[in-house]
Order: structure tokens, then C-alpha cells, then sequence
């Protein structure tokens, strides 16, 4: 042991004590500490806990403020600081002295200063700024104790902004000698990766290394860097699985020191992060999972010593068993595991069995039938959570023969229900099982008016929206959507005829709109009657603004005749000079629209679908008269949040960071990140009576408050007690059918009675046999989750009359990942994406006949329908589709497939032509082809069987882009052994680091069996980049018009005498740039994104690196073309 650590430990029992000092009272802070936790405790009250902590502050704040207070005073006087704020009371006249004492202390002093700091700042507090020199001092010291003090605020509280200046510091610390070193920089780099990904990408082979350190502690702080990487990107770490396979066999193997053991279980927390990587790199990929079934079942067979950790330990190896590509073997080792554990006595070991058999049941359903009477049990369990865990299994197993009797149960449990999130999540979930499996009209809207009742206006506004667009929009039989609008008409007129007082907000407002839009169906019923009975839930004290809005809209649709019009003569009187500036709108429309019948039919037609309207959120049609203003000097448009934060930072320290040193034209129009306009819901078209337009996301503001505190000066602060009338409110249902009401009473007649145990166990019985109804023949009914026929089919975009906000269905493709989720990146897929090759017979690719490949995954399903698939642009095989020959079977797909390419693309290079998935009889592939002005996208559609493929129709949809198809005309025939090849056009509409294309085949043989295949291509940002050749004047006007900017250091390449042009030559080779200008050691870059999306580039070489600055009119370009500099540079 070093002399420095040595001397560390031998003072650690002075950090509290200390001794007399010259020119200042004696202070001991046991006593002074001692005394203030004593005296706190002594008390009777909170407002004796008050005034002894504001003296106790009013008296420290004295003597950090003396001049005569010594370091040694200031870490005693720090300690007490930190309990005042432990118990909630705000020092913040401290924060600035426990900096000072981080910078200027000796080490214990500054170990206490570190510690105060990283309890009183958050991350993005003004006064962090003072503290970056000391780190940046801390880091370079000879002393080990200053240097993990560094490393540990850093992993704690740092400003993203200041990053770059310490990171080539943490990184040189990944080499150093001692391991408590690696390990602590290590974690700093995961904390900058989770906060700023992009900032340590180019480090991830350094990453590696710590995987392979001698340290097991060094290893095992790098698994969590790999985890979180491999979530986002698996594809491209699946070379390391063999390295955490080795390394879990040498834990389970017992290889690690004794220092990991936790209760004789070798590293169980390293056992676990190992088993969740393993999980997610095995998962569809046969090859890959054969390496790791051997230590999973090593994993099985040694984690059997009954303590909670080795639970844990083998609830995360089932999780991974029934993740990858499974093994008939393991598989019955983890169902064992299962059974033990829903079977055991213990609640806590139920709970995980049960968590496990969620997890497991749909690929294994019989695996619940053998635990049905268990899990019969646990309804009934006076534990809520496990009997939450339960519903949830049942949701997980749900299908059109077991639905009512599930949906009675989960409506059961919410009755009694006070947790608001349990009520938010289970209202969810019986709605989407209603809409799904509904077994007939009655029964849907008898449980959506339980599930508006019970969920209250706590429910997500997705639900009432989903129900109004399904009756809108309704399906595929035209007679049951009459039916059902019918019966809802006639369920709600009886509920407001009843007592409607107790019905919450939203169901009142789904009760008006409905109503409005479909009464006329009861021709028993005046128009007249249902406007009084709306008029009534204005009189309502509970009624809200936003619900009277709904009412008056629903009013002005049915005010027709004598009584109806004097009924909305009387409402628009009472609103016209209403305080609320929306209901005296809604008035003044009753008043004008009741009084002309036939301005009310051209406004309010009836009958009439409504029609697709396209929003432009961002505003593009003001572009021109933006453009014009910002040229004739006008200020660019600042968002509020931006307006409050530079109000803010007026008033305070300056948080910018030192920006480059450009001219003063440039640097005088800095503008900071702005986020994107607002989107519109599209589901507030539907109803047009939604009055708060809310923003959710909050404000920016700088809060200077220090830390989140849990204890405030009243206490804990504890969370808001539910309403407990709203769990009790029962929806009447005045029109269920005797069969129905029947099934009701048995269901309600399941609570307990003194029974013999005999007719017990047979109830239970007749229970199970209706929960699990369907598991036993899973070829014939699918689970929750899978593709199934639904009741209600939903139209296809092309039918449907309106839109709304997009539900989330069963079979719903893969949405692709954010901006942020794509900075991470597969490197293999874009060494292929990037590079282009023109068409050559010397290229060569084999189909890969694996479940997933590196640029795309499939799903084949035994069953279609087109209403289980998600909305998207439908596009059947078009004429320039053609089938032809296939070519000799001999020969390489890539060049035979090559030979298929549209003529009119003959000429120009395309990417390698990758495999998206394989099936028994289609091989599905596609490359992109670069033209001047357009990315072509072009999918190859092989039929490999002896048979025609009948029926064919793709569907490919992006969130990123636009997809536009190139020619008209249908053909749905693909003959035997032949290809046939679709034409896309491809645009940006959001920037990404990488896009997605998903899509769906679907065909069907010549038996008349529907099978399907879905499928997804990604294509790096850097495909869609093409030169903007303009002047350096243009350049300078549309800098100072652009209002999206980012900045960043990236690698100078110094291969030739100039750098600066060496390194922008490379990226106009690879990203074709536009190098407008280039003067001494600054230079000007310009492009667009595919269509007509500019980003413009300022680069200046500076202290060995090239600092870059790029501004966009789009959001997240400049970060994503940052990020493909970077990987340019990096390859070169």
C-alpha cells in the first residue's frame, strides 16, 4: 500500500474532529454534529424542526461568510450542511463554498467538498461551470485519492456541454497501471454515453479493451456500457457472444476472486448482466445460441442454493432460455424452474414465477395449463400485486374463446382498485382485449362503458379516442356498424336518463359526440329529447369547460325543429357572455346555426364520411414570407421555452461554453438548439371540441434549486390519496341481452362462500376450464399478440374517411428507433450501405437462410389479414414488377439479381444487393440505387417454389421517409421460379443517423393458404447527402437564416501539407460535400438532404483538431451529419 493511501486511512478518523484554531472559536464538529441530530430528535413538532434548522443554517451561513474560517472549519461546517439539506431545508448560500473547497483543500478537505457538491448540484446548475478546471486539475495529478475524486463527480455530475474538455483525460485513464483507476474511468465514459452518445463514439474499440482487462472489476464496469449498446444495436457485437460466454463460465466456474461472492454465489449481479447481453445477442439467431447452451444449463444446475439472489439468478437464465433460438433440453430444465416457483409458499417466489410465466407464455402457452389451478389461485390472493401479476398473465393468454370471462375478472380487480397507475394500465389493456376479441356488439359497448366508468379521466386519452375512430370510421360490414352505433346510442340515452352526475369527464364527453353524430339512428326519438338531456350535464356543477364545449357542439348538430331550437336558443343565451372564450364560440355557433337549417346542413352534413386531411405542422407554406423577413432584418422566432431560458441566463452566470472563433457576423446570430413545432393530434380533428390544448412537455427553464428533494419542510412528501368514489362507480347496462345478464350473475357470484371444499375446487374447476379455453389447440386460436382475425376489422387508409391518431394493433410493423437510438450503429451495415459499387458480374452474394440477417428481420405468420396490419401505403406488384426466368440455380444470386435492376436505373451505382428475410418460398432482397436528385429503393421478390404465388402485395412504410412508388398498375400473379422486382422513390421527411424501411409481404399459394412475411431495410443518413453548390455570398445569408446548430471537434487527417483540405476532401469524397471555400486555416462546406433540406458546415483547424460548426433549418441534421463525419473520418 502506497504512503499516500496509507496516510488516507490513518486519517479518515479525524474527518470529524477537529482542533482549536487561531483567530477563531473552538469548534468540534462530534459535538456541534452530535448536538444538532440530538436536538432534532428531541423535538415534538415540525415547527420546532424548523426554527432549530434555521439557526443551525443562520449560523453556519455567519461562519462560511468569516474571513478567519480556516479549510479545516469549512469541511466541518459542510457536514452539517449536508444533514440541513438531507432533511429538506434549502442552503444554497453553501453551494459556492463547497466548490471552493473542492479547488483549494487538502485531501480529506476536498473529498468533503467533492461530496457536498455532488449532493447539492444537479447536472445542468450554473455553478458546475467553476468546476471543470478543478476536475481538469484532479485528473492530471501524480495523487491516486485526487484522481478517483475526479473521476467519481464526473460519473456523477458533470455538464454535458464540457465533455469534449475532460474526455481525452478519462480516456487516457483507461491505461492506467492501477485498477481502481480503469475501473472509475470506465464508468465516467458509460455516464457520457448516456448522456451524450454521439461524444464517445469513436472510442468503442477502447471498450473492447476493458472487456478483456485482468481486472474483474474493470470487466464487469465495462458490461454496462455493452448492455446498454447491444440493446440498441445487437447485430453488431454478435462476435463478442464467444467472450461472454467464456467469461460466464469462468464466474459460474467460480474462477473470480472472493471478493465478488455475495453468500457463497460467485458475482451474481455479474451472472445476471452476463445472462441479459447473452439474451439479446441470441435472440432469433440459431448459430448464436448454440454457443450458449451449454453455460446456461451450468448457470441452471449451480444456481440452486435456496436464497434470493440465486432466484434472481434463475429467473434471468429462463428469461434467456426462452429468448434465444430455443433447446428442447433447457427448455424443460426452465419450466422446471417455473413450476417451482409459481408452486412455492413464499409471495415473493410466486411473484417471479408468475413474472416468468408472463414472459414465457407465448412461446410456450400448455406451459399455463399446467399451473392453471395455482394460477386460479392467485386470483383470489389477498396480495394485490400478485394478484395484478396474474391479470397480467391472463392478458398474455387471451383469446376470442376465453375473453369475457378474463375481462369480468380484470373489471373485478379494478373495482376495488385504488392505485391510479394500476387503473391507468389495466383500463388499457381491457380495452384493447375488448376492441380485439369483442364476441358481439352488446358486449363492446357494455365493457367500454365499464372501462370510461371505472378508468375515469386518470385513463391514457388514447382510449375514447380509439372507440369515436372506430365508430367513425367503422369496419367491414356496413350493416354491424349500424348496429353498433345503434346500440350505443341507445345504452347512452338511457344513462343520461339515469343518474349521469356520477359518470366521469371523458365518458361524458364520448357520450356527447356520440349522441351528436348517430342519434338520428333512433327514429323513435325526437331530436328535441336527446337535446334536453344534453342540456341537463350543463347544469352540472362537476361539469368541466372542455365538457360543455363537447355538449354544445353535440347540440348544434341535433337543434332541429320547435323544441330543439328554443331548447338552444335558451343554452346560447346562458353562454354567450360566458367568461370561457371557447364555450361563448360554441354559443355563438348554436345561436347562428340552430336559427339556419340549411348553413347547419353544408357545415354539419349527416351521413357524410369525413375526409382525410393532411396538417402541416411545421408551417413550410409560411417559408417564403419567413425567408423575406429574416433577409429584411427581422429577429428569428424563438420558442417560450428559449425565451425564458435566455431570460434566465441574463440574470445568472453565462452557461454557454466558448464557441469557435468566427467572424462577427457569424457569431453575433448564435442561436441554441430549438426543438421542432409542436405536432398535432390528429385524433383532436375527429371530435373538433377539445379546448386545452396543453403542452406536455414542460418548460426548459433552468432550475436552480440544486437536487430533486423527496422531503420538503412539511415532511415527506407523499403522494396523493385516490378518489375513492371513482372506483365504485357502476355503469347501469339497461340492454343486456338475458343471456348475457346471466353470464353477469355468475361471474359477480364467484366471491367466497362457506361452501364444502368439494363444491370450492369444482368452481375453481369451471373456472379454469374457461380461462384457458383455446390454449390446448394452438393451431387453431393465437394468443394475445399474435396475429388473429378481429372482430372489428378497421378499414385500410384508402377507405377510411378520416384520421386520427394511430392505434397501436397486435400485428403492427416495427416502428424504426429515434434519432438518439441511432447513434449507435451497426458497423457492418454501413461499411455496406455506404459504399456503392456499379453493377459488375464479379459481385457475388449469397440469401442467408438465418431468421435475421444484418439488415433486416422477418416474422412468417400462418395467418392474414389485412386488418391486422398497421396503416401504411399499400402498394400491390406493379407492371414494372416483371416477372422473368429465374436464372440458373448454379450461378450467384447477386448477379443474377443484378440482371433484374429497371432500365432506367441501368446506369447509375447501387448498393450490394442485401437478403431481407427468406421463407419456403419467396427470397426477399433489396439495394438502393444513387441517382443526382433521388434514392432509389429497389426490392427483389424471388419465388423459389415449383408452384405460382397468387395474390401478391407489398406494403413498405418509414417514419423518416417518404415513399413514393414509381409506376402504376397491378399484378398479383409471380410465376414459378421467377423474380419479380418494385421501384421506389425515397425521401427524408426526419433526419436520422440511420432509416428504416419496414414492410410486409403477403400472398397465398395455390392451396388458397394466406401466409405473410415482414421484413425492414435500413440505409445510413449518408445516402440521401448531395452537394449544394452555392456562392460564398449565399452561404453567408442562408448562415445567418438558419436556426439549428450543433458543434463538435473531429480528427484532423494531417497526411498532406495543408490538413485542412486533405480532411475536407475526404469527407466531399465519402458524404459528397460541397467545398465552397477554403481560406487559410478556415474553410466552407456545403449539401442538402434529399429534397432540398441544406445543412451548411464552418470548419477551423484549431490546436491539432478540426472544430466544426454546422446550422440547418432542420432539427436533428446537423447532429446526424455530425456523426457520419465522424465515421468518415474514422474509415479513412
Amino acid at each position: 500500500m502506497s504512503d499516500v493511501v496509507e496516510k488516507t486511512l490513518t486519517a479518515l478518523p479525524s474527518l470529524l474532529s477537529l482542533d482549536s484554531q487561531p483567530g477563531s472559536a473552538k469548534l468540534s464538529s462530534t459535538s456541534k454534529l452530535g448536538n444538532l441530530i440530538r436536538g432534532i430528535t428531541e423535538l415534538t413538532s415540525k415547527h420546532e424542526e424548523e426554527k432549530l434548522i434555521q439557526r443551525e443554517l443562520l449560523s453556519i451561513k455567519e461562519q462560511v461568510s468569516s474571513p478567519n474560517t480556516t479549510m479545516r472549519q469549512m469541511k466541518e461546517l459542510m457536514v452539517r450542511t449536508i444533514y440541513c439539506e438531507m432533511l429538506g431545508y434549502e442552503a444554497s448560500f453553501s453551494y459556492i463554498h463547497a466548490i471552493k473547497l473542492a479547488q483549494q483543500g487538502t485531501v480529506l478537505e476536498k473529498r468533503v467538498g467533492y461530496l457536498a457538491v455532488s449532493l447539492f448540484l444537479n447536472e445542468s446548475h450554473e455553478l458546475l461551470l467553476l468546476l471543470v478546471n478543478t476536475v481538469l486539475k484532479d485528473l492530471q495529478s501524480t495523487n491516486l485519492i485526487e484522481v478517483c475524486m475526479a473521476l467519481t463527480v464526473v460519473s456523477q455530475v458533470f455538464p454535458k456541454d464540457m465533455i469534449p474538455a475532460i474526455l481525452p483525460l478519462v480516456e487516457e485513464k483507461l491505461n492506467h497501471p492501477k485498477e481502481i483507476i480503469r475501473r472509475k474511468a470506465v464508468l465516467a465514459l458509460y455516464k457520457f454515453y448516456l448522456i451524450a452518445p454521439n461524444q464517445v463514439q469513436y472510442i468503442h474499440n477502447k471498450f473492447r479493451k476493458a472487456l478483456c482487462d485482468k481486472d474483474p472489476g474493470v470487466m464487469t464496469a465495462s458490461l454496462h456500457i455493452y448492455l446498454q449498446m447491444i440493446q440498441e444495436n445487437p447485430d453488431g457485437y454478435k462476435d463478442l457472444t464467444s467472450s461472454f460466454v467464456t467469461i460466464l463460465k469462468q464466474v459460474v466456474g467460480g474462477k473470480l476472486p472472493m471478493d465478488f461472492n455475495y453468500h457463497s454465489v460467485p458475482a451474481p449481479w455479474l451472472q445476471i448482466q452476463l445472462l441479459r447481453i447473452l439474451s439479446l445477442l441470441g435472440k432469433n439467431d440459431q448459430g448464436t445460441s448454440e454457443i450458449m447452451h451449454e453455460v446456461l444449463d451450468e448457470s441452471l444446475r449451480r444456481a440452486e442454493m435456496n436464497h434470493n439472489i440465486t432466484y434472481a439468478i434463475l429467473y434471468e437464465c429462463v428469461k434467456c432460455i426462452y429468448t434465444i433460438h430455443p433447446k428442447s433440453e433447457l427448455l424443460e430444465k426452465a419450466a422446471k424452474c417455473i413450476g417451482n416457483f409459481v408452486l412455492s409458499p413464499k409471495i415473493n417466489l410466486k411473484y417471479l414465477g408468475l413474472k416468468a410465466l408472463t414472459y414465457v407464455v407465448q412461446q410456450d402457452p400448455k406451459l399455463a395449463l399446467q399451473h392453471q389451478m395455482t394460477i386460479i389461485e392467485c386470483l383470489d390472493h389477498s396480495d394485490l400485486i400478485i394478484k395484478r401479476e396474474t391479470l397480467e398473465l391472463l392478458f398474455r393468454i387471451t383469446n376470442a374463446q376465453n375473453v369475457t370471462v378474463i375481462v369480468e375478472k380484470m373489471l373485478e380487480f379494478l373495482r376495488m382498485n385504488k392505485d391510479d397507475h394500476t387503473t391507468t394500465d389495466l383500463v388499457g389493456k381491457v380495452a384493447e382485449l375488448a376492441e380485439k376479441y369483442a364476441p358481439d356488439n352488446e358486449w363492446f359497448i357494455e365493457t367500454m362503458n365499464t372501462v370510461f366508468s371505472v378508468g375515469g379521466d386518470t385513463m391514457q386519452p388514447d382510449i375514447p379516442n380509439s372507440f369515436l375512430k372506430l365508430l367513425s370510421e367503422g369496419f367491414d360490414s356496413v350493416e354491424e356498424v349500424r348496429k353498433l352505433r345503434l346500440f350505443a346510442v341507445n345504452s347512452y340515452i338511457s344513462l343520461l336518463r339515469g343518474d349521469p352526475g356520477k359518470l366521469p369527464q371523458r365518458f361524458l364527453q364520448v357520450i356527447s359526440w356520440v349522441l351528436g353524430e348517430y342519434s338520428h339512428l333512433r327514429e323513435d326519438v325526437d331530436p328535441a329529447v336527446v337535446t334536453r338531456l344534453l342540456a341537463k350535464l350543463l347544469d352540472m356543477k362537476n361539469s368541466s369547460s372542455e365538457t360543455k364545449s363537447w355538449v354544445l357542439m353535440a347540440m348544434t348538430k341535433l337543434c332541429e325543429g320547435g323544441a330543439g331550437v328554443s331548447v338552444a336558443k335558451e343554452v346560447s343565451e346562458t353562454y354567450s357572455s360566458s367568461l370561457d372564450t371557447v364555450l361563448r364560440q360554441r354559443a355563438q355557433e348554436l345561436q347562428y346555426l340552430s336559427q339556419d337549417s340549411e348553413l347547419r346542413a353544408k357545415v354539419l352534413p349527416r351521413g357524410v364520411g369525413l375526409e382525410h386531411v393532411e396538417v402541416d405542422s411545421s408551417l413550410s407554406f409560411l417559408d417564403g414570407f419567413v425567408s423575406e423577413a429574416l433577409a429584411a432584418g427581422a429577429a428569428p422566432y424563438k420558442p417560450p421555452h428559449q425565451r425564458q431560458e435566455e431570460l434566465a441566463r441574463s440574470k445568472a452566470l453565462s452557461l454557454e461554453p466558448y464557441g469557435l472563433s468566427l467572424p462577427m457576423s457569424m457569431s453575433s446570430c448564435s442561436i441554441t438548439d430549438r426543438q421542432s413545432p409542436t405536432l398535432l393530434s390528429m385524433s383532436s380533428g375527429l371530435s373538433g371540441d377539445s379546448t386545452d390544448l396543453s403542452h406536455k412537455g414542460g418548460s426548459t427553464t433552468l432550475k436552480l434549486d440544486g437536487v430533486k428533494r423527496v422531503w420538503g419542510k412539511e415532511g415527506y412528501l407523499v403522494q396523493r390519496e385516490p378518489v375513492e368514489e371513482a372506483a365504485r362507480v357502476e355503469v347501469p347496462s339497461p340492454l343486456r341481452s338475458p343471456g348475457q345478464q346471466g353470464e353477469g350473475d355468475t361471474s359477480h357470484s364467484q366471491t367466497p362462500t362457506p361452501t364444502p371444499t368439494s363444491e370450492c375446487d369444482q368452481e375453481k374447476q369451471q373456472l379454469a376450464s374457461s380461462l384457458f379455453l383455446g390454449l390446448s389447440s394452438q393451431s387453431s386460436v393465437c394468443l394475445m399478440g399474435k396475429p388473429e382475425p378481429q372482430r372489428f376489422r378497421r378499414k385500410a387508409k384508402g377507405e377510411a374517411t378520416s384520421s386520427s391518431t394511430s392505434e397501436q394493433t397486435s400485428n403492427s410493423l416495427v416502428s424504426p428507433p429515434s434519432t438518439v437510438d441511432n447513434l449507435l450503429c451497426n458497423n457492418l451495415l454501413d461499411s455496406n450501405a455506404s459504399q456503392l459499387v456499379v453493377s459488375s458480374p464479379e459481385r457475388t452474394s449469397q440469401l442467408s437462410q438465418d431468421l435475421t440477417s444484418s439488415n433486416g428481420t422477418w416474422d412468417r405468420e400462418s395467418e392474414f389479414t389485412n386488418s391486422d396490419i398497421k396503416e401504411s401505403d399499400t402498394a400491390p406488384i406493379r407492371d414494372n414488377c416483371v416477372a422473368v426466368p429465374h436464372q440458373d440455380k448454379d450461378r450467384p444470386k447477386d448477379l443474377s439479381l443484378t440482371s433484374h435492376l429497371p432500365a432506367e436505373l441501368s446506369g447509375f451505382s447501387h448498393s450490394e444487393i442485401s437478403p431481407l428475410c427468406t421463407d419456403r418460398s419467396l427470397d426477399l432482397s433489396a439495394c438502393h440505387v444513387q441517382k443526382e436528385d433521388s434514392l432509389a429503393l429497389v426490392v427483389f421478390i424471388a419465388n423459389s417454389s415449383d408452384s405460382d404465388i397468387q395474390q401478391m402485395l407489398l406494403q413498405v412504410d418509414s417514419e423518416e421517409l417518404e415513399i413514393s412508388r414509381v409506376s402504376e398498375g397491378e399484378m398479383e400473379k409471380v410465376c414459378s421460379h421467377s423474380v419479380a422486382v418494385c421501384h421506389y422513390s425515397l425521401s427524408v421527411k426526419r433526419p436520422s443517423v440511420h432509416v428504416e424501411v419496414t414492410g410486409m409481404v403477403s400472398y397465398q399459394l395455390l392451396d388458397g393458404t394466406p401466409h405473410s412475411v415482414n421484413f425492414s431495410y435500413k440505409l445510413p443518413l449518408a445516402s440521401f447527402i448531395r452537394p449544394l453548390k452555392v456562392s460564398t455570398e449565399e452561404y453567408g445569408t442562408m448562415w445567418l437564416a438558419f436556426s439549428h446548430d450543433t458543434k463538435q471537434n473531429l480528427t484532423l487527417i494531417s497526411d498532406g501539407p495543408e490538413p485542412l483540405t486533405s480532411t475536407l476532401n475526404v469527407l466531399k469524397e465519402k458524404l459528397q460535400l460541397h467545398v465552397v471555400e477554403i481560406i487559410g486555416v478556415e474553410g466552407i462546406v456545403a449539401c442538402r438532404l434529399l429534397q432540398d433540406q441544406p445543412c451548411l458546415m464552418h470548419c477551423r483547424v484549431h490546436a491539432g483538431a478540426l472544430s466544426v460548426w454546422l446550422r440547418s433549418p432542420v432539427p436533428d441534421l446537423p447532429d446526424c451529419l455530425i456523426y457520419h463525419c465522424q465515421r468518415a473520418l474514422q474509415e479513412h
